[in-house]
């Protein structure tokens, strides 16, 4: 699973900042919804040192870093890890981009990491054996009193439907459109195939790229689960809209 995740992320990675209707918006956007959730439990402490362990094309990193914290990224995927580092420059920010997997962040030699992130779910791309290795390296980069915080669907919510489609997303005008969605294959019971579609309008002209993953629904028992025996002291599910994110935000701490 861990080689097609590669792949998806690393086909995807030119186009990925084409899901936003403004890329630039978006990450300003949860920049700031993020410092909010982290400034919670940083006591005054400023910038914060981050890790964002599944970074992509760095929409969180970069905004992070222009709120002046310092920030490592990481990705499994090397075409986002270059990607973020080229956006990171091209908009006069530092990055320290590392390519590395989530479940072992041996890449990664600092373990004082005031927070670790891993937004836009991620972390259901991992299969059930793979989940309690990513949470127990996350931990291990953190420093006591320090917090993970994760972004991910309500799978406990989605299961009851288990939806085929997602309404599409038009951005552009007339002549420069594009036209965003998803389609959902489910395979099993918590496995689904995750077919995207970009379709994009230029000269009149229409062309789709299409790219597909897996996903592995993550229950909110099975992940509190693996942060308790990962060591994290207390977890905490925040809701859309008051977290700022349009998917549920888990925030998880580790004894001080």
């Amino acid at each position: 699973m861990t080689s097609q995740v590669q792949d998806f992320y690393d086909a995807l990675a030119p186009h990925y900042h084409l899901i936003y209707e403004d890329w630039d918006v978006a990450i300003g956007r949860q920049a700031h919804a993020l410092d909010a959730l982290l400034a919670r439990h940083a006591a005054g402490r400023r910038p914060l040192k981050i890790l964002d362990c599944a970074c992509g094309i760095g929409t969180q990193a970069i905004g992070l870093a222009q709120l002046g914290h310092r920030v490592v990224a990481s990705d499994l995927s090397p075409a986002s890890v270059d990607r973020a580092s080229h956006e990171a420059r091209a908009r006069g920010v530092n990055l320290d981009a590392i390519v590395s997997d989530m479940t072992s962040l041996k890449e990664i030699p600092e373990h004082s990491f005031d927070a670790v992130i891993a937004m836009d779910n991620a972390l259901p791309h991992l299969e059930a054996d793979q989940l309690p290795l990513a949470c127990a390296a996350i931990a291990a980069r953190i420093r006591p009193g320090g917090i993970f915080v994760a972004g991910i669907r309500d799978y406990d919510a989605l299961l009851a439907d288990k939806p085929a489609a997602f309404p599409p997303a038009f951005y552009g005008a007339e002549g420069n459109r594009r036209i965003y969605h998803q389609v959902w294959e489910w395979l099993d019971l918590l496995h689904y195939r995750f077919h995207i579609y970009l379709t994009t309008q230029t000269a009149g002209e229409w062309q789709v790229e299409h790219y597909v993953s897996f996903y592995r629904c993550l229950l909110r028992h099975e992940f509190d689960t693996a942060l308790r025996a990962a060591g994290f002291s207390r977890t905490e599910w925040l809701f859309p809209p008051d977290n700022g994110f349009h998917q549920p935000v888990v925030r998880a701490t580790l004894p001080a």
